[in-house]
């Protein structure tokens, strides 16, 4: 049983889309893992909140790895095809890492929330026990949820060589290419996506306008700075994740032959996690320090 699967229709030759997207792979796998080697390496770095970032970094390796490496075997081998258990897999991965990249981000604005509302019981309440337990809760609020769509996909048939007009299977589309009434499975994607994309979103604005509440009573400009400064990496990679999430979101409820919408899938799936690491090492002072401590280091050796 195979399903005909479509790269990404830009108006590009196959062998530059090739080349570009190895290029932006191999871009977010090297960041990604250098921030994790800094982050794990550098004990100025063994905070909450950089236990969090290793692991952001992380998810986005796995991210970007569910849907990347096959569209890329599918262009170089002109074979666009998948079978229907690999884009079962490829569904279930895609849906529980992109569920734990929202998840986490909103514990991330919840330890920064606490950092600066609430600064002398930081280490207290952000304590290791906590931060563990957090992103074990995330973990399996995404394992239930993806394998529950997993085991209500299976219900679902479909004819054979059924043609994916997108680059990955992504299930929304797919449903949309069923032989059978999928109305049970709509209703459950779209309410279970919705609280995973709302309910999270909530609490990153709602830990977001305690913050500026707590920096606009702040006298000093500098104090006011430094504070605000911690935030804007995270706001930024916040703000990249649910605004191309949103565009994905949007142009699915289009004609699933829209090409805008394979164009906002790729800004989603593959430019926001490669970007991350950039966002993260540009805006944050610490990370520069560590970075740089890290190359002098290297650089010390090869004396």
């Amino acid at each position: 049983f195979i399903w005909g699967c479509n790269p990404l229709q830009l108006l590009l030759p196959f062998p530059l889309v090739f080349g570009l997207f190895l290029f932006i792979y191999l871009v977010c796998i090297t960041g990604n893992m250098l921030i994790i080697l800094i982050i794990t390496s550098d004990a100025h770095l063994q905070t909450p909140m950089y236990f969090f970032l290793s692991n952001l970094s992380f998810i986005d390796i796995c991210f970007i790895s569910t849907t990347v490496p096959k569209m890329l075997v599918n262009i170089q081998t002109q074979n666009k095809s998948i079978t229907y258990e690999g884009c079962l897999a490829q569904m279930y991965f895609f849906m529980f890492f992109s569920g734990l990249d929202s998840l986490l981000l909103t514990v991330m604005a919840y330890d920064r929330f606490v950092a600066i509302c609430h600064p002398l019981h930081y280490m207290i309440v952000m304590s290791p026990h906590l931060c563990v337990s957090l992103l074990l809760l995330s973990c399996l609020i995404c394992l239930a949820y993806s394998l529950l769509q997993t085991l209500m996909f299976l219900r679902v048939s479909f004819c054979k060589k059924t043609e994916i007009p997108h680059y990955f299977c992504e299930l929304a589309q797919i449903f949309k290419l069923a032989c059978s009434d999928t109305y049970a499975n709509d209703v459950l994607l779209y309410c279970v996506t919705g609280l995973l994309g709302i309910i999270p979103l909530s609490g990153i604005l709602f830990s977001y306008s305690k913050i500026i509440n707590s920096i606009v009573g702040i006298s000093s400009a500098r104090g006011k700075y430094k504070a605000f400064s911690t935030c804007g990496s995270h706001l930024s990679v916040v703000s990249l994740f649910y605004g191309t999430g949103l565009g994905v979101y949007l142009t699915s409820q289009m004609s699933y032959k829209s090409r805008e919408g394979s164009i906002a899938s790729v800004m989603y799936t593959v430019v926001t996690p490669m970007l991350n690491p950039f966002i993260y090492s540009l805006r944050n002072k610490d990370l520069n320090q560590a970075l740089r401590r890290f190359f002098h280091s290297i650089g010390d050796r090869f004396r």
